[in-house]
């Protein structure tokens, strides 16, 4: 097949997350599977314009800023005579609304859908733009077959008028080779962890309010990860008196986050709601619990129990409680870790390949018959 991808961001983009890991790792594979995939992407100030990644052919057009009012012209004038059998848009910012560029037959690929969260993030004005562009979906959308990354953006799109019918559930995959546990490598005292954006919808104020509720005098919170958030975070760790018990490791690399979920004995995520929770199955991939609020997307990355425990979204005693009974109990810590890995080994990148590699065929077929 020959296959468009739309999406606001490529994987070296300064601002990519987890949409774009997992467009790549889908994408890449279904290109050594022989299909020819070009994604249509935004930039930013100085990137190259054309680049090669995971096999992929990145062409970038504009900025985060422009490329939602430059995209649909460019695919016109430059990518229409291509003939691509399917173009896939990733909606997981505002949507483009890709149905009705006059293109290919569209399959839209959905990780999450902001909602009211967004009105947590930003100024009401934006925030009511990002909530009002999503309202049409339903109706511009309808008749066009769907992937989510989760039951809960199932849900969600059928709330919004989507046919549940039309909505295809494939979860994402996870690097069990890389992610691993390593004996030896927790921490002789508890240490718990955030990995992730800090912006103010992600929840780790909470996070923090939790931990220094545990009045565990020699618990250590690591939060890693950079967002505009990070200063009123470390005004709050300052204001609870939580010293160096609080460190902020800013953004870091592979390496650097592999050892940081290695020696956890708590990834920690409060979030009100995602797609998936891809770093809960890392966590879970190196043997470390998580303890994570009951929210749409992440209570299906943990099992309460099992893998970790789910705590009511907000509810900071209840988490706080749940971080208390792992700091006390090493023993949990390795329990909940062995189950969390054999859960981790049931999602694959390759499954998650093969199963939009069938959906897109399907797709594909269905649409050339009609």
């Amino acid at each position: 097949m020959r296959l468009l991808l739309v999406n606001w961001q490529d994987r070296d983009n300064p601002q990519a997350g987890g949409a774009e890991i997992h467009l790549h790792e889908i994408f890449g594979r279904l290109v050594l599977r022989g299909h020819q995939v070009t994604l249509l992407c935004g930039g930013w100030p100085g990137c190259e314009p054309r680049v090669e990644l995971d096999g992929i052919e990145v062409i970038r057009v504009g900025t985060r800023y422009t490329f939602p009012f430059r995209a649909r012209r460019f695919f016109r004038s430059e990518l229409v005579s291509r003939a691509f059998d399917v173009l896939v848009e990733d909606v997981n910012k505002v949507p483009l609304y890709t149905p009705g560029w006059g293109g290919p037959p569209v399959m839209a690929l959905v990780p999450h859908l902001f909602g009211g969260t967004a009105f947590q993030e930003l100024a009401v004005p934006l925030a009511g733009a990002v909530w009002l562009a999503e309202r049409p979906i339903g109706r511009a959308y309808r008749g066009i077959p769907f992937e989510a990354i989760s039951v809960s953006t199932a849900e969600d799109l059928a709330a919004r008028g989507i046919p549940r019918a039309s909505v295809e559930v494939i979860y994402p995959g996870i690097d069990t080779v890389a992610y691993t546990p390593l004996d030896g490598t927790r921490s002789p005292v508890p240490v718990f962890s955030y990995l992730g954006r800090l912006k103010k919808y992600k929840g780790v104020h909470l996070v923090i309010r939790a931990f220094a509720a545990m009045a565990h005098p020699t618990a250590v919170l690591e939060i890693a990860g950079a967002g505009d958030f990070r200063e009123a975070l470390e005004r709050l760790a300052a204001s609870l008196d939580l010293g160096e018990r609080v460190r902020f490791l800013g953004r870091i690399d592979e390496g650097a986050k592999l050892s940081l979920l290695r020696r956890s004995w708590g990834l920690v995520f409060a979030s009100p709601k995602e797609g998936w929770g891809i770093t809960n199955l890392e966590a879970a991939a190196c043997g470390t619990p998580v303890v994570a609020s009951n929210s749409p997307g992440i209570r299906e990355s943990v099992k309460d129990g099992e893998t970790g425990f789910l705590v009511a979204h907000g509810d900071t005693r209840a988490m706080a409680a749940a971080m208390s009974a792992l700091a006390a109990d090493v023993g949990l810590v390795t329990r909940l870790g062995m189950q969390a890995r054999r859960f981790a080994e049931t999602f694959t990148w390759e499954r998650a390949a093969e199963e939009t590699e069938r959906h897109l065929h399907v797709i594909s077929g269905r649409l050339r018959r009609g």
